[in-house]
């Protein structure tokens, strides 16, 4: 006869058998590695997947949800159009500035964060669409 430790760890429903977190324990702020960027996009994309009342909630839940991996973007254009697009540069925990190795002594760094890790920075893709009930669409992508 099994006992009921034993039943469980067969079971695999006890907390030694917890399920791996979905990033795979990603560092997000590494984002030279494609696969860091292909979940910030599928974040991003989840995000903006909704219908909004205004398209202001979406940029500013977006901007909520991407603060919490350290990237920020600066302000967004006025959408008074019932149609458009635009790219903001992003930062990664606000750009850095002051000196590394290779810095001269009469200048400073004063860069995005993320030019030195992947060429030329990236940029939050942003597009919106108002729909016939007055709602609000957003496509986002990060490239």
């Amino acid at each position: 006869m099994k006992t009921f430790k034993q039943v469980i760890n067969e079971s695999g429903v006890g907390p030694h058998a917890q399920p791996r977190a979905m990033d795979g324990n990603m560092n997000m702020a590494a984002l030279e590695n494609p696969s860091v960027q292909r979940s910030l996009n599928a974040f991003v994309g989840a995000i903006a997947n909704q219908n909004y009342e205004l398209p202001e909630q979406a940029i500013s839940n977006l901007r909520e949800k991407l603060m919490r991996v350290g990237l920020e973007f600066g302000t967004v254009p006025a959408m008074t159009e019932n149609k458009g697009s635009f790219s903001l540069p992003l930062s990664l925990f606000g750009g850095r500035f002051g000196k590394d190795e290779n810095t001269p002594f009469n200048e400073f760094l004063n860069d995005d964060g993320i030019s030195n890790k992947v060429e030329g920075g990236l940029k939050l893709e942003l597009s919106y669409e108002m729909q016939e009930n007055n709602a609000c669409k957003i496509t986002a992508s990060i490239k």
